[in-house]
């Protein structure tokens, strides 16, 4: 890849960039929500805890497997490497995107968790940022893969059955 093409960020360079700056802001950011109180975290303590667990649990399931079916075209960009195959077994039954869900889940987990409305807001961002990234994904799948339009047809972007 010329130096070029690397500073135009033609291959998604930038989005790349963006993603672990966000990654990092949920990650650092504090806890906030004025209308939670200490006792009201006592009280919704085991719903908080199981819904963590099932956001988390969810989130392992769609980046374990998605990483092992998509393993020999993996990139941390999101255009195509030159060598990838269409992938639609596995985590990708369920969702086109299962690393992408993957981040919604755990984020989801734990603002449901902590009941922050920063992480809310970073949340919601994020979303809004994935569905970028994947659009642009499937685009350059699509002109390397027509078939790729019917399969996004049938299967959901990041939820399964919902979206």
């Amino acid at each position: 890849m010329s130096i070029l093409k690397l500073l135009k960020g033609e291959r998604g360079e930038y989005l790349v960039a963006l993603q672990f700056i966000l990654f990092f802001a949920f990650i650092l950011a504090p806890a906030w929500n004025p209308l939670v109180t200490p006792a009201l975290l006592d009280v919704l303590a085991i719903p908080r805890w199981i819904l963590l667990g099932i956001c988390w649990l969810i989130a392992l399931l769609f980046g374990g497997l998605g990483v092992i079916h998509i393993r020999d075209y993996l990139t941390p960009l999101p255009y195509p490497v030159d060598h990838n195959q269409l992938v639609k077994q596995g985590a990708y039954t369920w969702v086109r995107h299962p690393l992408y869900s993957s981040l919604i889940f755990a984020g989801l987990g734990w603002t449901l968790f902590s009941l922050s409305l920063i992480h809310g807001a970073l949340l919601i961002l994020g979303f809004l940022f994935l569905d970028y990234k994947a659009s642009k994904e499937e685009h350059w799948l699509t002109q390397r893969h027509p078939e790729y339009a019917e399969y996004a047809q049938r299967v959901r972007k990041f939820i399964p059955w919902v979206y």
